[in-house]
Parts: structure tokens; sequence; C-alpha cells
């Protein structure tokens, strides 16, 4: 029993060897309750006493019967834990729900607002009138969002926002700003941005992009196809869109390496005038296949490993180094087939081994543990 309540509840440990004195925290709804059970001899959670922290004293106020009645039931003290958490769910879940509503005029203020900014701005509003989504469109007519959650105390608290951007969201509020000035301070950012989406819209309508799979507004990195196992992953600053991006080549060594001798030695020609792509294709000496000329199956291949192109976030972007062979793995299913390797060696956190295909020495990182 004493086990599975240490499982359950790792904050709340017994303090003695007789196990009758437990001392802690019990967990409800990602809040840590201070609390102390003392047991007598036998263990009988019926006779158990509870000394709680003042705001579970708080918390509990009015369900103590309750608490009585299920300690009275409980066959153990795990059954017993269980059921003060749902007592204290049940006591949270009221409170929030009898939490004050707002006064008439804080109503009265945000129809005010919300008539100057205009209607049919607003997209969404929750039941509460606490949760707004407005839109906005920047000057190439891309549709964005803008997330609102006002306070209590609107407008002289300043609101929550949110959206998706590649900068953080810096708003200006005072307790005389409206919804109107926010919505334009909204609107000038957009516009600060627009190049710079211009520019990733141009790359991701003329080249195919291997990921993200489905880019958000924020994304600021784009890998792009090059050949079969061959990419090229730019970053592009969204303050300074123009200029030349973080780039980094992929692929075996003996594709890679030609286009990075030539990257260097053509940095020199990027163009801030022209555009990122055309840039790219001129630096790079090659053309980047289209939608208009390929399909994404060709440059979709399957993992040699495990027979598929993703595994969960990740793509096949290890490569056989040998100009013959250039099957690509995911870099976790390469990882532990070495590993698997009697033959295989590791030095620190990278495995040297045999390709899975053609035998010819291929190394890989250990793959990043998931957090």
């Amino acid at each position: 029993m004493e086990s599975a309540l240490v499982k359950d509840n790792p904050l709340l440990l017994p303090l003695n060897k007789e196990k009758t004195i437990y001392d802690g925290f019990i967990t409800v709804q990602e809040r840590d309750f201070r609390l102390r059970i003392l047991l007598p001899p036998d263990r009988q959670v019926k006779q158990a006493r509870l000394h709680c922290c003042w705001q579970l004293k708080h918390l509990l106020h009015g369900y103590e019967h309750i608490v009585k009645q299920r300690q009275q039931q409980s066959p153990d003290l795990v059954t017993f834990i269980l059921e003060l958490k749902t007592v204290l769910e049940v006591g949270l879940k009221s409170r929030h729900e009898c939490r004050s509503i707002p006064p008439p005029q804080y109503y009265a203020q945000l129809i005010s607002e919300m008539e100057t900014l205009g209607w049919g701005k607003l997209l969404f509003i929750d039941t509460e009138f606490r949760t707004l989504r407005l839109k906005a469109e920047d000057s190439s007519r891309r549709q964005h969002i803008l997330n609102i959650k006002l306070k209590p105390k609107h407008p002289v608290e300043a609101p929550e926002c949110s959206a998706d951007l590649p900068v953080p969201l810096a708003m200006t509020w005072t307790p005389q700003s409206t919804l109107e000035q926010l919505h334009g301070q909204f609107l000038l950012l957009l516009e600060s941005l627009t190049e710079f989406w211009d520019v990733l819209d141009e790359i991701d309508s003329k080249t195919w992009i291997l990921e993200p799979e489905k880019p958000s507004r924020s994304d600021t990195m784009r890998r792009i196809a090059i050949g079969n196992n061959t990419s090229i992953k730019v970053e592009v600053d969204p303050r300074h869109p123009q200029m030349l991006p973080e780039c980094c080549l992929l692929g075996a060594e003996h594709v890679v390496t030609p286009l990075r001798n030539k990257l260097n030695a053509n940095m020199h020609l990027w163009n801030p005038d022209s555009s990122v792509l055309h840039n790219l294709r001129d630096v790079l000496e090659i053309e980047f296949p289209s939608p208009a000329t390929h399909e994404k199956s060709s440059f979709s291949v399957e993992c040699g490993i495990c027979y598929s192109y993703r595994l969960e976030d990740a793509i096949p972007d290890q490569v056989c180094n040998d100009p013959r062979c250039g099957q690509p793995f995911h870099q976790a299913c390469l990882y532990e087939w070495l590993r698997a390797l009697p033959s295989s060696r590791q030095s620190f956190n990278i495995v040297f081994g045999e390709c899975p295909y053609c035998s010819k020495p291929i190394t890989v990182k250990m793959a990043a543990q998931k957090s």
C-alpha cells in the first residue's frame, strides 16, 4: 500500500519506520497543498488525523463532513488520498465558477470599444466576454488573428495578447487605451513583417518544402529540397529578411561538399535588392525543383530501416555517404540499428558502424532525448 502511495503521490512520504506519519504535498490541478497525516499504530484510516496548511483548510471549508465520510469509508490510505483529491477538485472548480462577475460598466465599456473598432473585425468572443479573437489583414492581404484576454478590471488592467508571429508581441497599454488602439498597434507590427512573409511565401510557392510540413506564420525556418536526399535549411531573420539567411546543407558529403564550396565562394554576390530565392539560386548555382516541375514524392524518400518517411516530427536526414548508395535514414532509426550491432563502436555521443544497405562506414550522433 505504501509503495502505491509513494507512486501516486511522490510528494507525500512516510516520515517514520512504522509508516504512521506521512508528510508532504497533495497536488490538485497543478497546485500543491501541504498536508500531514497521522495514523494510529494499527494504521486504520478511520482514526487518522489530518493537519492541513491554511490554503487547504480554506479550500475544504464546507466539505469537512464529506472528507470525514470518505475517511470512514476508505479501506486504505491510497484510496482516501484519491478521494480527498476528488473533493479538492470539486472545491477548486466551484471556487473558480463563483469568482466575481465584472461590474456592468465592464460590459458597457467593451461594447463601446467594439462599436468603435467595428464588429466586422470580431471573429470570436466567449460566453464570459473575456476572450476575443480579432482579425487583421496586412498589405499583402494575408489574414492574421489577434487573441485578447481581458482582465476583470478592464481597461485599468492590461489585457493578455498573443498572435502567430516570428517576433515577440509587445503591446503598449494604459488605462486610457482601447481595443481599436490595440488593433492599430497589431496592424503596424504586421506591416513591419510583411517583407519577411513575402520572402517565405515565395519560397513556399516555388520550391518543395520538406520541413515544417505545415508552416505557421511564426516559423522562420524552411528546409528546401535540392535533389534526391539533398536539401538546404534556411533560417530567415524576421527583422532583416532580404539579408543572407543562416544556411545548412544536408545530405551525402559527396553531394553537399560542392554546394557548400559554391555557397562560400559566391556569398559576396548576395544582393539584398533581389529576392532571397533568386539569390540562393545564384549563390548555389542551381535550380530548385518546384511544384511546377517535380512531384514531392521525388524527395519524400523512405527511411531504409523503418520504411516510413515521417517518424513523429523527423524525416530521413542521415544519408550514406557512398555515392553508389546514398540511402537515407532517420537519425533515431540508424542510431538504434548501429547500437544493436556487435561490430559497431561508440565514442562519446557518436556511433561508428556499417551502412545497413551497402556495408560502407557510416556514423550517426546519438538522437537527442525528448524532454
